[in-house]
């Protein structure tokens, strides 16, 4: 039945976005329902397959996430309508998982991260709860940055630039790849400022706690959709989607890459772009995205460790592969905004496409491990999002709710801590 959910609802909001582009406004971004459906339909399927993981899967054929996030017990309708229209992320998400929702409605969330921390309850901690005020003051400032630069020079450096013919016919190949690297980093802030805000808004209304650091500082990023400095300071393709719309990244690896039979990879970049919207241009990114990740996989597997042992020859390889992956990522994602085949094949074909032909080349000379089958196939995988991303999500998504009859809080307790050391 979760295939058939996720079926179904992936298919709403495709009907959703083709009368939103081929009726309404093509070429045009707006703030209209198909953005909140895009979000809604994230949260109807992932609650359908953590539903399924915990009332039809056996745990042992279960990943540790999602064992940890499977859900024993039917929502009632008011739980799960909740869930899917609350106030807090209707608008521009971030997708959270039910379970932690749920702790957070009844009141159970500060409990449980405070008392992971030692790795035993600690009632001292339920007497009084984490301020978020000083996380949203930081949050609303970077709002409010990202916003300024989005006005003021956004607007200065289009990337339809990138397809000038003038600058195209007059313009140096050096000057050309770093005109296309700053008009894209200058097309991020919009994001920063929307992820941002809404990461605030949660944590205003006091959703978002993930305990406290190493020096006893709140830590309010369980539902952050982005690390900045670390998207602007990439050094790999991999790390850079880290760090990009981290809950829809996690969705995906849990709605496809975790359960997809053959290609993976493949197939979750094919689902990103359906789930992006019907635009060519977000076809064409993510296909081409397909061959960067795996090209800047093989690369990392095959050349990396000899770069690591030098502190000297360390450094070098970080200053040429945050080169490499800052133009790689602007060099993929510019059909993400130009939306339409013509002007996308204008700009890759004014390139030479030359970076589609050096990832081929690539894939050819060096050999990509292959994954191996049976009941280690998620341990052994590197799937684009990572295995970093997937244990700090086990940090992150892996409370029990106190409805579920099968589990006591202790032992959800227990889960949390031997996800956290690990």
């Amino acid at each position: 039945l979760s295939r058939y959910c996720f079926v179904f609802a992936l298919g709403y909001l495709t009907v959703c976005q083709i009368t939103r582009v081929y009726i309404f406004d093509y070429g045009q971004y707006s703030a209209d329902f198909s953005g909140p459906m895009m979000i809604i339909t994230q949260k109807i399927t992932s609650l359908a397959f953590e539903i399924h993981d915990g009332m039809f899967r056996k745990n042992e054929d279960l990943t540790p996430s999602q064992r940890c996030l499977a859900v024993r017990r039917m929502p009632s309708l008011l739980e799960y309508l909740s869930y899917n229209c609350n106030f807090m992320g209707i608008l521009a998400g971030p997708l959270c998982s039910y379970k932690d929702y749920i702790n957070f409605i009844e009141g159970r969330s500060y409990q449980l991260q405070q008392s992971e921390a030692n790795g035993k309850e600690d009632t001292k901690y339920e007497q009084t709860d984490p301020s978020p005020n000083v996380a949203v003051a930081q949050k609303l400032l970077v709002c409010g940055l990202s916003l300024l630069f989005h006005m003021t020079i956004t607007k200065t450096l289009p990337v339809e630039y990138n397809i000038d013919e003038n600058f195209r016919a007059t313009a140096s190949w050096p000057v050309r790849f770093f005109y296309l690297y700053v008009s894209l980093m200058a097309a991020r802030p919009k994001y920063y400022f929307a992820w941002t805000l809404a990461d605030a808004i949660n944590n205003a209304a006091g959703f978002g706690f993930r305990g406290y650091d190493k020096n006893g500082v709140t830590r309010w990023d369980l539902i952050s959709n982005l690390r900045i400095q670390q998207i602007e300071s990439s050094t790999s393709f991999k790390m850079f989607l880290d760090n990009w719309n981290i809950q829809t990244a996690l969705w995906l690896k849990r709605v496809c890459y975790e359960r997809a039979t053959f290609s993976p990879t493949i197939q979750t970049f094919i689902l990103s772009a359906i789930w992006h919207g019907v635009y060519p241009g977000y076809y064409l990114t993510f296909l081409t995205g397909v061959l960067m990740t795996l090209a800047a996989r093989a690369i990392r597997n095959n050349i990396r460790h000899y770069f690591v042992e030098s502190p000297t020859l360390k450094l070098c390889y970080d200053i040429v592969t945050w080169m490499t992956t800052q133009v790689a990522i602007s060099y993929t994602v510019v059909p993400f905004v130009l939306l339409s085949v013509k002007p996308s094949l204008t700009f890759y074909s004014s390139c030479y496409f030359c970076l589609h032909i050096a990832s081929i080349l690539v894939l050819l000379v060096f050999p990509l491990k292959r994954t191996q089958k049976g009941s280690k196939k998620h341990e052994s995988t590197q799937p684009v999002w990572s295995k970093k991303l997937e244990e700090e999500n086990l940090l992150q998504k892996n409370s029990y709710s106190t409805t579920n009859n099968s589990f006591s809080q202790k032992e959800e307790i227990t889960c949390r801590y031997q996800a956290l050391k690990q």
